[in-house]
């Protein structure tokens, strides 16, 4: 994409600078090559996997539903709450460090294939493209008086862009309420109040960012353009222009009598780039390394006899003749603690089960000795059952040093995706002549067993306290 300078002469030229200045509208010209390829790719993935996913059902409920009602989230087959709020950190940790990671590597290939801004931008371009013609085609309309091809084509661009905006909108409403529902409500005019303030918010959204805002998004509101630097080293790639073989351009030698240098001075790097920078100008943190300027330079090269790479993936050590490290303190850091929060984050999933279980010893009281000489302490038992189906518990319990404790009541049942609290006693039973280990120590340790008895793999123990004497008092 090229900017149009104004006829006038800048207010650069003239000394000034302002501050504050109108955005010229950039119009991208299609880049085609393996770069390309492969954002077209993952753009179709990426989408595909947004738009389709809230479709998916596991044993009759969505693959993905964030039930906000209810606290419950579900991903994949995992059934989270509240209280898993130590997965969800490891989660964005990982996703964090994964970024500092790849981006300390290979720069910012999340810009340029996977952000979101990104993905919508190039197919918002792409209906552009498709409605309005190339870059040219749409220089040419824009210069045009209105009439009645300019309104069809303006029209027609905006209504695909609604289109998409609103389902894009609805999609999102759909992690939210099942998708089924939604749209069924949606198809008969029954669609609630809050969900289509959320669908016609978020539709809102991806038309302004899309389609008007772009590359303003990536310029000025991402913060990521802005601490970039502090991941990148010498040996980060990034997309460079190799001034050294193209300098000097065609169009300079001419004028100073020089031998040209490979660089046609065509301006296609420019006229792809959807921020509208020059690569030819070095390293702007603006740029979000999509490699568009790589394909068009490679084409040019191809039809002019040149070798390719002019504009190609480098890094600033291998430009200054070094070797390029991919081990280096950095990256080897980086990757050792992604590499642990990711071993960690497999655990707590690996691990995860749909049953809590927890025990609170009931601190109004602290014993009872009973007539036929055992002991009870009264216990709340708090139970979350975070399974899709009700489950009846069991509760046993043994002391450290050998006796099984008697509970009352020992069977619960608990709802999905309850959590109910029980009150027990537990008592420990009376001791023998030569035990005298309750007349030596006012605290014994009390193991409790929780077991779903119709799925035994749904069990949990917890330890807790069980006073034999007051833990005051001197038994010496």
């Amino acid at each position: 994409m090229q900017a149009h300078p104004d006829p006038k002469p800048s207010s650069e030229a003239q000394g000034e600078v302002f501050l504050y200045e109108k955005p010229v509208k950039i119009q991208s010209r299609r880049s085609t090559g393996r770069y390309s390829s492969l954002r077209l790719a993952a753009m179709l993935a990426l989408l595909g996997i947004y738009y389709l996913l809230p479709w998916f059902t596991w044993n009759g409920e969505p693959l993905v539903f964030l039930d906000l009602p209810h606290r419950r989230f579900h991903v994949l087959t995992m059934t989270l709450v509240p209280q898993d709020l130590i997965l969800l950190t490891g989660i964005l940790l990982a996703a964090a460090l994964t970024l500092f990671f790849f981006t300390t590597l290979a720069g910012r290939l999340w810009c340029g294939y996977a952000c979101p801004q990104t993905v919508w931008t190039e197919a918002f371009i792409w209906f552009e493209h498709l409605i309005e013609g190339d870059r040219h085609q749409r220089l040419k309309l824009d210069k045009s008086p209105w009439n009645t091809e300019k309104v069809l084509r303006k029209g027609g661009k905006h209504f695909a862009w609604v289109a998409f905006s609103l389902l894009t909108g609805f999609t999102f409403v759909a992690y939210f309420v099942p998708a089924r529902e939604l749209f069924g409500d949606l198809l008969h005019g029954q669609l609630s109040g809050w969900p289509a303030f959320w669908s016609l918010f978020y539709g809102f959204a991806t038309w302004g960012n899309a389609g008007f805002m772009r590359e303003q998004v990536c310029k000025y509101m991402c913060p990521y353009a802005r601490f970039q630097s502090a991941m990148f080293d010498r040996d980060t790639l990034i997309i460079a222009y190799d001034e050294k073989r193209g300098e000097p351009r065609k169009t300079l030698a001419k004028k100073v009598g020089q031998p040209a240098g490979d660089c046609v001075d065509c301006s296609l790097c420019v006229q792809v780039c959807p921020v509208g920078i020059d690569i030819r100008k070095g390293l702007q943190y603006e740029c979000i390394a999509c490699a568009a300027c790589v394909d068009a330079c490679n084409n040019v090269m191809d039809s002019v006899g040149k070798p390719r790479g002019l504009v190609h993936y480098t890094s600033s050590n291998h430009d200054a003749g070094k070797p390029y490290h991919i081990l280096r303190p950095r990256a080897i850091g980086y990757g050792l603690v992604w590499l642990a929060v990711l071993v960690g984050v497999a655990t707590l999933i690996l691990t995860h089960s749909p049953l809590r279980f927890d025990v609170l010893r009931d601190r109004h009281a602290l014993y009872r000795e009973l007539v036929d000489g055992s002991l009870e302490n009264v216990y709340v038992l708090k139970i979350t059952n975070e399974d899709e189906r009700p489950h009846h518990f069991k509760v046993d319990g043994q002391f450290q040093n050998g006796p099984v404790a008697t509970i009352v009541p020992n069977e619960f049942d608990v709802p999905p995706g309850a959590t109910v609290a029980k009150t027990v006693s537990v008592r420990l039973p009376a001791a023998s002549e030569d035990e005298h280990e309750r007349a030596e120590h006012a605290v014994a340790t009390l193991q409790l067993n929780l077991t779903a008895t119709d799925a035994p793999q749904l069990k949990r123990s917890r330890t807790a306290r069980f006073l034999t004497g007051d833990p005051h008092e001197n038994k010496h």
